[in-house]
């Protein structure tokens, strides 16, 4: 069984700054891609930030400049530094991964955190 737990959200003021983390564990052979989404009330869910195996990135276009996605494979871990935080970043952030939990897996299996509330307001 895997799972996925974060950690680090809260209220900050705008301008401010958080640093979310996400630490896999489980029965865990190798990790693939993981992310970060949100959620506001009332809208979709949408994607944040990606990072692969070899720690290529990439944004979204609202938070491009802002946040950093980065992972620990040691830890099995990825964080997302917001930093310069709007009060239209207030959501559930919840981070994701592919894991191969064998090294028989033909393909990985994406799996979801709880999430974590992040709330931007003076």
């Amino acid at each position: 069984q895997v799972q996925l737990v974060e950690s680090g959200g809260g209220l900050v003021q705008p301008g401010g700054s958080l640093r979310l983390s996400c630490a896999a564990s489980g029965s865990i052979f190798s990790i693939n891609v993981m992310g970060w989404s949100r959620q506001a009330p009332g809208k979709q869910r949408e994607l944040v930030a990606v990072i692969t195996s070899s720690s290529s990135t990439t944004y979204a276009d609202s938070v491009k400049g802002r946040f950093t996605i980065s992972r620990d494979n040691a830890k099995n871990t990825v964080y997302l530094q917001m930093n310069s935080l709007k009060p239209e970043d207030t959501a559930v952030y919840y981070c994701n991964a592919d894991i191969l939990v064998t090294p028989y897996s033909a393909i990985p299996t994406n799996y979801w955190g709880q999430g974590t509330q992040v709330t931007v307001s003076s």
